[in-house]
């Protein structure tokens, strides 16, 4: 892809830094990978581990070449070593080597599925179907390709241990008795021949071609190639890989109509368990999940990418050798996620309404997938984008990005705070006041820890007990989501006797905000007698450190005029106050 792409291979490598023996060589070499949004830069130096003097992973086939190993070197240092690269997907790497995206098609079985999208292209689309006819086009775009296979229905070694290869070019061939074929031509990274199909080096396919033809196709084919028909790749290859073509200039262009997609942006998000991790749409919980206006200005083509971030790449622990891509086994570091589109009218939008409608466009499934691409023909209008993972509570953090062949906006949907307590027979005054938890001195965690009595202690006065709500506590971590701990509080009633802490929590609270959630506030509504108490936030684990605010609202007795002469004076008092203002 890189050697295809002179854009992408300057991106990746950047140029004119000093080779071995010119002037300004110091033993090391730049490289960039995309990663979650943007380029990042990687240095290395021009050590490899080699043994008997061969390079033991990559290698180029010149031995005075080294650019391969080199970017090898890079990416393992930025994934955390060599092993980490183990068992990878091709669509990952295809994302990172150019910072666009990669598709996976699955191949076997997959007959009934190519005939229903060439009848949905006889009538009319403008699409082309994605199907083992197109990759030819595909390959004409500048596609970047890649084909997998999991297992061998020949037995062949080296085709049946997951082993992905490149498809590095195509022919359309007529045979003696005047039919046409498509041969692909496909590439072993490994450099090894692996193939004994109908089109194999002493294969019986090349009986049926003109001697002329097929000494030519065979003559072309270098260490480690072969040519497969679209029959052989539909019967013993399992999935193909395609990289979206980008053009000299950066921009992502269509696998399906061929248009240039030059308008793209992207926002990050979480999925925080018990505040905006609500599961697939069987869940009552979905609307929970973070949302995303996109406005499209007119017509036009829309490519939305969900990537999540992998859980491995902070605990160190990648590359774990999966059998089978299958979509329906658990993943060890990604969760099974999804994305789903309304289209709304803004003005007079429902949240729960537009939900429970069936979407506009979705994914045809979740799954254990880094990145899931949902494409659409959109509309001038508002769209409503909500990213899920399937299991409701699965935490995690994702970026969605958004490519389109016409203008289009991309925000997140602000979430409202929870509204002040409104009472027609009172009013409400509200107090709030910081304070941190630190681990040792004031991170106590919760009452299950004897040492919940260390956790800050804040006085609440209550002075109006007019019967009902008359308090709301709200307890708000400052940090954000994706650091969120598990919070909650509890309300005691202070005795004059009980000045020490620790005989203050000895006692049952008279309120309390449980059990801790992982979210960004908590809030109760109390019914409390006038008297004096204690609000004691904590983090549900002791000795974990944050900071937050805490904040209540008091009921307070309203004003109320009883005399007209009462009233004469409020006023006079009023236009006082407005005349010393001006």
């Amino acid at each position: 892809m890189l050697l295809q792409n002179d854009h992408l291979m300057r991106k990746v490598i950047p140029p004119d830094q000093p080779q071995w023996g010119e002037w300004g060589y110091r033993g090391a070499f730049l490289f960039n990978f995309w990663q979650r949004g943007t380029w990042v830069e990687v240095k290395v130096d021009d050590r490899l581990p080699c043994i008997n003097s061969k390079p033991c992973f990559s290698r180029c086939l010149s031995p005075a070449a080294f650019w391969v190993a080199l970017l090898e070197k890079a990416y393992a240092k930025l994934r955390g070593s060599y092993e980490c690269l183990w068992a990878g997907q091709v669509c990952e790497a295809l994302v990172d080597l150019s910072g666009g995206v990669a598709e996976r098609w699955k191949l076997r079985g997959s007959r009934d599925e190519e005939e229903e999208e060439e009848e949905k292209a006889e009538k009319g689309s403008d699409d082309r179907p994605l199907t083992l006819r197109n990759l030819p086009q595909l390959a004409r775009d500048g596609c970047a390709l890649s084909c997998s296979v999991y297992s061998s229905s020949r037995g062949v070694g080296e085709l049946g241990q997951y082993h992905a290869m490149s498809m590095v070019d195509w022919r359309e061939v007529r045979t003696v008795s005047g039919q046409t074929k498509c041969l692909l031509k496909i590439k072993n990274p490994w450099g090894r021949r692996c193939w004994d199909g109908v089109w194999a080096e002493n294969g019986a396919g090349w009986k049926n071609l003109e001697t002329s033809c097929a000494r030519d196709l065979l003559g072309q084919a270098e260490q480690g190639e072969f040519w497969v028909d679209a029959t052989e790749m539909q019967k013993d290859f399992d999935e193909v890989t395609v990289g979206y073509p980008i053009s000299g200039n950066g921009h992502v262009q269509s696998i399906y109509t061929g248009a240039a997609l030059p308008y793209s942006q992207h926002l990050t998000g979480h999925w925080v368990k018990g505040h905006s991790a609500g599961g697939c749409r069987n869940n009552s919980s979905y609307s929970s999940n973070p949302k995303f206006w996109l406005k499209a200005s007119e017509v036009g083509e829309v490519l939305v990418c969900l990537l999540q971030h992998s859980t491995a790449r902070d605990s160190g622990q990648r590359g774990v050798k999966v059998p089978a891509a299958d979509s329906t086994l658990n993943h060890p570091h990604y969760q099974a996620i999804g994305l789903h589109m309304w289209k709304v009218e803004k003005k007079h939008f429902n949240l729960s309404q537009t939900l429970s409608k069936p979407p506009c466009a979705c994914t045809a499934t979740h799954a254990y997938e880094r990145e899931v691409v949902l494409r659409a023909q959109l509309g001038a209008g508002f769209y409503l984008i909500v990213p899920s993972t399937f299991q409701k509570g699965a935490q995690g953090s994702f970026l969605l990005r958004v490519y389109s062949s016409s203008p289009t906006a991309l925000s997140a949907m602000k979430v409202r705070d929870p509204a002040l307590p409104n009472d027609v027979e009172g009013e409400w005054e509200s107090t709030s006041c910081h304070g941190s938890w630190v681990p040792g001195l004031s991170a106590g965690g919760s009452r299950n820890f004897s040492s919940h009595s260390q956790n800050p202690r804040h006085p609440l006065t209550v002075t109006y007990d007019p019967g009902g709500t008359n308090i709301r506590v709200t307890l708000r971590q400052n940090c954000p989501p994706s650091a969120f701990q598990a919070i909650g509080f509890h309300v005691y009633k202070v005795r004059e006797s009980q000045d020490e802490p620790m005989a203050l929590t000895d006692m049952d609270p008279v309120a309390s905000c449980v059990p801790h959630c992982y979210t960004h506030e908590v809030t109760l509504d109390c019914s409390l007698q006038a008297g004096a108490y204690a609000v004691i936030p904590s983090t549900y684990h002791p000795d974990l450190a944050g900071e937050f605010t805490l904040t209540w609202a008091r009921r307070i007795p309203r004003k109320v005029v009883k005399s007209q002469e009462q009233l004469g004076q409020v006023i006079q008092e009023v236009s006082y106050i407005s005349v010393m203002r001006s």
